[in-house]
């Protein structure tokens, strides 16, 4: 039976899977081939269903993912491993690697988008106690160049997307409660977007109308931003922990978000025994972006 609970909203939303990640992260709606794409970074596995849950697909991985975007080539996905950037053809399994970072020790690939062009912008985070700021900001071009960007360092990288437009680019540090924004691709004037009442920003994405969803980790909650910054509203969770959300399905009026149970006490799994799951919550009045994919002009 499925797992259900009424946001404040009045929507009925639900668990999509059975099983529970240990660190659900990276979901991204695809709109050409209308499926789900997540992963397991703790678990260090890939997977993808179609929007009810059905069909659902396992990958082991040699090492965790972190991060992920369709292709446009069929079948390819773009994944930040936890230390390279590879393509990964789904039908014979096949993980070509673009690129070997040479990152610091306990330094690894977290959050990533493609940016409205379709080249993917990432960041990374360094696992050590403190969370020291070691991490920074990448852009791998659809020539497969990679590129460092030239914005402040980071312990924690997360909440990157896009306006619709793409003239701004919103990221965060998960140390701190804020949301921070650029100018595109400029990266010119950082500002600070959004300050978060509850919990951090974990993963974000935009909607048709410019507004921001952020998934707030500690916070059993998910928030949505006007264009300007403003709070405008706020769903409520079964689970902690949420680390990503997509806007998609068949009428892009569903939004999909992981969670995770890493580091929870036996009593706190007690209170919120499907953590870790794949959720689907009902958004009728508000319509998604399609995510743009990784364009491949390499030959």
């Amino acid at each position: 039976m499925a797992y259900q609970w009424r946001t404040d909203m009045g929507s009925t939303a639900r668990a999509l899977t059975a099983h529970c990640d240990m660190l659900g992260e990276g979901v991204h709606w695809c709109a050409d081939s209308k499926r789900l794409w997540w992963t397991d970074i703790e678990g260090a596995a890939l997977y993808s269903c179609a929007s009810n849950g059905n069909m659902l697909r396992r990958w082991e991985m040699p090492e965790r993912v972190a991060s992920l975007a369709p292709t446009s080539r069929q079948g390819v996905v773009l994944l930040g491993m936890a230390t390279r950037l590879a393509l990964f053809n789904v039908a014979d399994r096949n993980i070509h690697t673009l690129h070997q970072l040479d990152l610091p020790q306990g330094v690894r690939i977290n959050d990533g988008r493609c940016d409205r062009s379709g080249r993917f912008v990432f960041g990374t985070m360094n696992e050590a106690p403190g969370h020291a700021a070691l991490g920074r900001f990448y852009r791998l071009n659809s020539d497969f160049a990679l590129e460092m960007l030239d914005l402040p360092p980071v312990g924690i990288a997360n909440s990157i997307c896009f306006s619709p437009d793409g003239a701004t680019m919103y990221f965060c540090d998960s140390r701190d409660s804020r949301i921070l924004c650029c100018d595109y691709p400029s990266l010119a004037n950082v500002r600070v977007f959004a300050t978060l009442a509850i919990g951090v920003p974990d993963g974000a994405c935009v909607d048709a109308g410019g507004h921001l969803w952020t998934a707030q980790w500690g916070g059993w909650q998910l928030a949505r931003y006007t264009p300007q910054g403003e709070l405008e509203r706020t769903l409520p969770l079964p689970v902690a922990q949420p680390g990503s959300l997509s806007l998609g399905g068949e009428g892009m009026d569903e939004l999909f978000v992981t969670s995770s149970r890493q580091s929870l006490s036996p009593a706190q799994l007690a209170l919120q025994p499907r953590a870790g799951a794949l959720f689907r919550v009902s958004v009728m009045e508000v319509r998604g972006l399609a995510e743009s994919r990784f364009q491949i002009h390499a030959h």
